[in-house]
């Protein structure tokens, strides 16, 4: 069913007590997807999430020729994997606005004997690829731009891929990197990733590793300066994907923001995750919620107050930076996000979103460079520019930018305070299409 457009979000009547599974996480479905193509035999994937990014993976390989069977009830895929052959030698794909489609895909075709072109919507030919295209170049692949140098879409006429040393300086994301360590056993003679100072978004490097090396192709490391992919073949396996912890952390921030005694405990999620955005935890535990592994998943508990932040680092998680300044909103004291200049290419230029949205609900937010210091309105009430209290009578219209995290993190200022509406709320089907729906559950478990 459609959803309302603006969306209302409906405050929380009191503390609750609520356990909520997210669907699987994107980052690793698309990474399964693509190592269970490049795998000999078929791998069965478990825990599939069905969103837009993984629905573009899933078209684009089977218009390469992959057999899927897809069992969306049942969140399962069966990939009949080609030993890293691909089976089409010609095609075109369209993969929206989803990047790690992009990226991927882009690595992999030049694996392929033929010629294929990849593009997206207006938004993904504003998001730069070329710092993947130099070192595919690199390695003998012969890729054009059919429009702006540097951007999709483009043109790959594929014929294999040499391997060899690559000397990777800083990138605007760690995409580029996976892209790579995921094809590097097809390569003739592998790859070697040299890295003058420490990725971007590392533990999303770590989890490409970790993906990998359950299909049997493992990575020697010096993690922060080297990464060796030697040459081999992906064995298929069953694999069961985790909740996604990035759509986990906005539960994790209601339970925090919410009344005293709120509690949210995230299904089959742990501090164990291979996820790096499970560390998002510990920020919120250093602002003053209580975070613990449980029988069940991963437990956040509010205690009533939080305080800001000092210097918070996400250059690891940028991702969760987003989530992270709606819950200053409702700390005591000043918060600085720290080190997430790659948000500007992301699905939108996120750095400017969050100061303009977040200046909609009174804070003071200041971006210097590549840091956001976010001061919260007084006394944590969402405010008009004119002073006066955000409320049903008044309320404030949150722009999403077609942007999935804009709408799943303001959503947790909606059920603090009333007067929230979200623009566009359908764009949360790139990677969590039933959120409302499960957000919506919270009010089940609230206390009487």
């Amino acid at each position: 069913m459609a959803l309302p457009d603006p969306y209302a979000i409906e405050p929380l009547a009191g503390p609750f007590d609520a356990t909520v599974r997210p669907p699987g996480s994107k980052s690793i479905t698309n990474r399964a997807l693509v190592i269970a193509a490049l795998a000999e035999g078929a791998s069965k994937l478990t825990g599939v999430l069905f969103s837009d990014d993984s629905r573009y993976m899933m078209a684009a390989l089977q218009d390469l020729g992959f057999e899927l069977e897809i069992d969306e009830p049942n969140t399962t895929v069966t990939v009949h994997g080609q030993g890293g052959r691909i089976p089409k030698d010609k095609a075109d794909l369209f993969v929206g606005n989803a990047g790690t489609a992009m990226r991927f895909l882009t690595a992999m075709l030049c694996l392929g004997h033929g010629t294929y072109t990849i593009d997206g919507i207006p938004r993904m030919r504003q998001r730069p690829i070329g710092q993947l295209v130099d070192p595919l170049r690199q390695l003998g692949a012969k890729i054009d731009y059919l429009g702006a140098e540097g951007y999709p879409p483009l043109r790959i006429a594929a014929r294999g891929l040499a391997g060899g040393d690559l000397h990777i300086g800083p990138t605007i994301s760690s995409q580029y990197i996976s892209a790579l360590m995921q094809i590097g056993p097809y390569t003739n003679g592998g790859i070697v990733l040299r890295f003058n100072s420490t990725p971007i978004s590392f533990p999303y490097i770590e989890m490409t590793s970790r993906v990998m090396e359950s299909y049997g192709c493992g990575v020697s490391t010096s993690f922060s300066t080297e990464l060796d992919v030697r040459p081999g073949q992906y064995q298929a396996q069953p694999y069961d994907i985790e909740p996604d912890a990035s759509n986990a952390s906005y539960f994790a921030a209601i339970a925090a923001t919410g009344a005293v005694n709120s509690r949210c405990c995230i299904e089959d999620l742990s501090w164990d995750s291979i996820q790096g955005d499970i560390e998002f935890g510990e920020r919120l535990q250093q602002m003053g919620a209580i975070c613990k592994d449980t029988l069940h998943g991963f437990e956040v508990m509010s205690t009533g107050g939080l305080t800001g932040l000092n210097k918070a680092w996400l250059n690891d998680m940028p991702d969760m930076a987003q989530t992270l300044a709606v819950v200053a909103l409702f700390a005591k004291g000043p918060t600085e996000i720290c080190d997430v200049g790659n948000l500007r290419v992301k699905e939108t230029d996120r750095m400017a979103a969050i100061k303009n949205e977040c200046e909609k609900l009174g804070a003071t937010v200041e971006i210097v460079g590549d840091d956001i210091h976010l001061t919260p309105p007084e006394g944590n009430v969402l405010r008009h520019g004119d002073g006066e209290p955000i409320s049903d009578e008044r309320p404030v219209f949150i722009d999403t930018y077609d942007d999935h995290r804009m709408a799943m993190s303001f959503a947790v200022a909606g059920l603090r305070q009333a007067g929230i509406r979200i623009n566009d709320p359908a764009c949360v089907n790139k990677t969590y299409p039933g959120f409302f729906d499960d957000l919506e559950q919270l009010r089940q478990g609230v206390r009487a």
